[in-house]
């Protein structure tokens, strides 16, 4: 199932020209303020008209400028998620959700089926005879993503859809949209200017800037760009590491996870044994050391890494690139330590990474897992 855009729209002085096919899972729509991220979903959505261009879902048609062809909004079966979740304040959970399926006009008897699967998959059952204004701002957006799941659309639409939420509710939510990710089997567009949520959540990601898509992959492999990211986000750099988590102490609130035959300890989190887990770590969370590493060291976590290239950040620093377990981390150091400590390509060294550098408030694979937020 894939959703194929190439759309041309003037607006005043900007100009949106954008080419680009998503298919299933979740594709990160990703770019500075202005880049043209919500004109694009608003094409998508039928909100608004492209001067020329063509816009394709599941084989029908959406928009085609040369033979005239342009489908309303409701006859696009597209579910749309705004940042805030426009509930019905007046009707319970339950009747929200419901008013997704009459929104389709499907009232069969299989329709029972497909509510509970929603219900179960966005954690809600427990809320449905409660309504919107007796609800976190966290599960308000559950029951919003339910009620567009139901009215079974094509495409998902998700603008920005945690921006309003706290840390807390952001951590709520989260997981919920990676099993819906996984599980719904649509393409998600996914609006969003954070670079800890593309990296959870992006199956894929298109970058925009100034109207144009500058570059579409993996997330890991476009954000690895630096002139890509929103102004400030570039001290923040760093890459992600999937793990599985191996067990829990107790005693010290860890959680330890393996990466191949290194370990590391990580605050604790809920998350069972061999669950996933992706890691962000920072490039400037990361320490190197060479030689034999002593005793003593405060620091929980130290992997063997080798240095697979380098790159000079500004007049005194740089970015070293490890390779670790096949996974690559990046390391943020001066230029003056480079130097001292004689590193090379090739060279194997330590990695060192407090546990206290890695934060619970967003993570990546299903469950549970940690990412330093990105954005202020």
């Amino acid at each position: 199932m894939t959703i194929t855009v190439d759309v041309r729209r003037r607006l005043g002085a900007f100009r949106l020209d954008t080419r680009f096919t998503a298919k299933a899972g979740l594709t990160a729509i990703f770019g500075r303020s202005g880049s043209g991220k919500t004109s694009l979903i608003d094409l998508v959505a039928g909100l608004s008209r492209p001067d020329d261009g063509r816009i394709e879902a599941e084989g029908t048609v959406f928009a085609d400028t040369s033979q005239g062809i342009f489908l309303p909004p409701h006859r696009r079966r597209i579910g749309y998620v705004f940042q805030d979740a426009r509930l019905f304040p007046h009707m319970s959970v339950r009747t929200n959700l419901g008013f997704g399926r009459r929104f389709a006009g499907r009232r069969r008897s299989g329709d029972a089926g497909e509510f509970d699967r929603v219900v179960e998959l966005l954690g809600i059952g427990h809320l449905l005879d409660r309504r919107p204004a007796g609800l976190s701002g966290g599960e308000r957006q559950r029951v919003a993503i339910g009620r567009a799941l139901l009215s079974r659309p094509r495409l998902l639409l998700m603008d920005e859809p945690l921006a309003a939420l706290d840390e807390a509710r952001k951590a709520e939510v989260l997981p919920h949209i990676e099993r819906l990710r996984d599980e719904a089997g649509l393409p998600i567009l996914y609006v969003s200017h954070s670079v800890g949520e593309v990296l959870r959540l992006g199956t894929d990601m298109v970058a925009l800037d100034g109207g144009r898509v500058v570059a579409q992959g993996p997330p890991e492999e476009v954000l690895g760009r630096l002139d890509l990211l929103p102004a400030g986000a570039e001290a923040e750099i760093g890459r992600s590491l999937d793990a599985v988590v191996e067990e829990h102490d107790e005693a010290y609130g860890l959680t330890l996870a393996r990466v191949g035959a290194a370990r590391l300890f990580l605050p604790r989190f809920e998350a069972h044994p061999g669950a996933p887990v992706r890691l962000r770590v920072r490039a400037r969370d990361v320490m190197l050391a060479t030689g034999a590493l002593a005793t003593g060291i405060s620091a929980l976590n130290v992997l063997p890494v080798t240095i697979r290239g380098f790159s000079a950040e500004g007049a005194a620093g740089m970015d070293v690139r490890l390779d670790c377990e096949g996974q690559e981390l990046l390391a943020r150091i001066t230029r003056r330590s480079f130097d001292a400590l004689g590193l090379h390509i090739g060279l194997p060294v330590h990695a060192i990474l407090k546990a206290v550098s890695f934060d619970r408030r967003s993570g990546v694979k299903p469950a549970v897992s940690l990412d330093r937020e990105i954005d202020p």
